[in-house]
This record gives structure tokens, sequence and C-alpha cells, in this order.
């Protein structure tokens, strides 16, 4: 018997033509992969406020280095002993910063090298195949992210496709569920077989996953535009899959130093 496949729960975000760029695709992007992890009880805090204590820890302790032959004997033991728990609190986060960090960089690596974002899928569960969570973003309309070099600052554009998107994402209960434990969130990206970074994106040819599940597909779609854009017939499209998976913190529990 042949599996069915679970109808999309679909949602369309409309949006101006002329403010899809580079930079509106790259912080949609980021922005609700980490909504999704933070609703989805995978880190502690936004990753905004992690990035934030991420940066104080590595100041705090360099400080505390720093300083370590003029405290006197009597506040030693203090400082040894926060110099510790700075050192356990950066272990801690130091793998899931990095994996965010170099994501950053993968998305924008395929941003500037594909003309057009077809759909990216977040897939949140032990495996990408065995996903407990599935959440599709698709840009049907014409995305111009040619020459886009290094510019990818937050405009108000991006800013605005970003609030639009979560707030959508809140009012279809995502998240909406009790702690499952750490998981892991994987990215794929629909983009032109001839795209080969494979430092950052492993070829799948297609991308199927098992689990009977609902996914919840946001198609963000261009105002005064009557006819979708679909990928090029001159190319073979393909799912690449982002080798920086982000691995969810334990809640409850903190590494041995």
């Amino acid at each position: 018997m042949s599996k069915t496949v679970p109808e999309m729960d679909l949602a369309e975000i409309y949006t101006a033509p002329d403010t899809i760029d580079s930079s509106v695709i790259f912080h949609t992007i980021y922005d609700v992969v980490a909504f999704v992890l933070y609703m989805h009880q995978q880190i502690p805090s936004t990753v905004q406020d992690m990035s934030v204590e991420f940066d104080s820890m590595h100041s705090e302790y360099k400080q505390l280095i720093d300083k370590g032959n003029e405290v006197k004997a009597s506040f030693r033991r203090m400082h040894v002993s926060r110099m510790r728990e700075i050192k356990v609190g950066i272990k801690r986060l130091d793998k899931l910063m990095s994996s965010l960090s170099k994501l950053q960089t993968a998305l924008k690596v395929i941003i500037n090298e594909c003309h057009n974002i077809d759909r990216v899928v977040l897939a949140l569960g032990g495996s990408s195949l065995r996903p407990q969570n599935v959440y599709v973003l698709e840009f049907p309309c014409r995305v111009d992210v040619s020459n886009a070099g290094d510019d990818f600052a937050r405009s108000k554009a991006a800013e605005a496709l970003s609030r639009k998107a979560i707030r959508t994402l809140i009012s279809k209960d995502a998240g909406s569920v009790t702690y499952p434990g750490p998981n892991k969130l994987f990215v794929l990206i629909k983009a032109p077989s001839s795209f080969n970074q494979p430092q950052h994106f492993l070829p799948k040819r297609d991308f199927k996953y098992n689990r009977k599940i609902v996914p919840l597909r946001l198609l963000i779609k261009c105002r005064n535009q009557d006819q979708e854009v679909a990928a090029s017939t001159s190319e073979d499209w393909i799912w690449f899959q982002c080798r920086h998976v982000i691995k969810g913190l334990a809640m409850n529990a903190m590494p041995e130093e």
C-alpha cells in the first residue's frame, strides 16, 4: 500500500514585488530558523539574546584572565570559580553558535550563486527523513539575487517580511507543544543541480520524508504579480541539504567541565 502524503497547511504572505532581494531572502530564512528553534524549545532564549550572552561571556573571560595576577589571595578562589563557571557556559553554547554562524555563511553562498531561491525546508527531528515538524518557505515571485556580493545588511523590507512570517507562524500555533527534548534542525534548499559548494551543501537529488505529519507552508507572494515564476526548465533543479545541522540544547543539563 502506498503512503499518502499529507496536505500542507498553507499560509500566504504578500509583499511588494520590488522589495524581494538577497537581503530579504537571507534574513527571512534565518529569522524563521531562529524562531523555530526557540518556539520548539531547542534553545533557552532567542538567538539574538544568546549571541549577546555568548559575546559577553567571552569578554568577561578575557578580562578575568588579564586580571588573574592582580587578584588578591582572599578573592582568588572566587576568581577561579567564576572563570570555571564562564568556561562551562561558553562550552555549552560554543557548538550551537558555531553551527548558526556556519549556516549564515551557507545561506549567503547559495543566495549569491543561485539567481532564484525557489523553496526552503526546515525539518526538525532526529533525521531529515523522519522529522517531527516540517516548515516550508516558498518564494514563487521573481527574486533578483544576482550581484548580491556581501551586502546582506538588514533592510526595512527584510525586517517587515520576517515579522510577517513569524506572526503567521505564531497564528498557526508553531511550536505549541511540550518540550520534546533536544532535536536537530535540518535545512534543505531547492537549487539548480549545477550549484556546487560541497563544504556547505550535500546534493540530495530528491527529498521526501516518511513521517505522516502536516507541513506548514509559507507561500511568500508578490502583490500585483498574477503569474508565479516556475523554476527554469533549462536547468535541473534538485534538493541540497545544508551540512551545518543545528543541534538543540538540553535544557536541564550542563556539560561536565
